[in-house]
């Protein structure tokens, strides 16, 4: 996989803590910078480890499907962006009825956890293809990162209703990803 391929997963991977952050960031009484940051680190870290999980968990079942590795990356990541897809556009947005100052620890890994699943999965598909999944894994914890704290601090401004097409933009660019892979490997282009 080349670097702007790395980069462009990273960042689609990213999408469902973006949106994730841009309703927390809206539940928020004026979230600041160091609740931003600290929110993109939490939801960042667990994004970087959850490939990892899935690309061990890919590595052990690759002898047994290294002829459809291409299929099954592709496959994955189809679903994974339909389901981001789906759930941003039956997203509603909320009114929190408090709006506290900032969020709680185990609420945040929790969230950061339901929205790295799919990276858990991608790391599964990864292992079907020649990366670098430790630069993959911090690349893609970077990106998370970085949405994560925007959301947090574009949540104050834009509401939650954005974040449901950030979600559908992630979507998108993980079935694009899985297109590109099927058409690498069968020589398409």
């Amino acid at each position: 996989m080349t670097f702007y391929a790395t980069l462009i997963l990273a960042f689609g991977m990213s999408m469902d803590a973006f949106a994730a952050a841009i309703g927390k960031g809206a539940a928020l009484h004026r979230p600041s910078i160091k609740e931003a940051l600290r929110t993109g680190i939490i939801f960042g870290c667990i994004e970087a480890i959850t490939p990892l999980i899935g690309w061990a968990i890919g590595l052990a079942a690759s002898q047994y499907i290294v002829q459809w590795d291409h299929w099954v990356a592709f496959t994955l990541l189809f679903i994974l962006g339909a389901r981001m897809i789906m759930e941003g556009v039956k997203k509603e947005a909320q009114e929190p009825e408090e709006a506290p100052r900032r969020h709680g620890f185990w609420l945040l890994v929790m969230t950061a956890i339901a929205t790295s699943l799919d990276a858990m999965a991608v790391g599964v598909g990864l292992a079907f293809l020649q990366v670098n999944i430790v630069t993959t894994a911090l690349t893609i914890g970077a990106a998370t990162t970085i949405m994560a704290a925007s959301g947090i601090l574009l949540g104050r401004f834009l509401g939650a209703a954005v974040g449901k097409w950030a979600e559908i933009l992630g979507g998108v660019v993980l079935i694009g990803i899985g297109c590109s892979i099927l058409v690498e490997h069968l020589n398409l282009l």
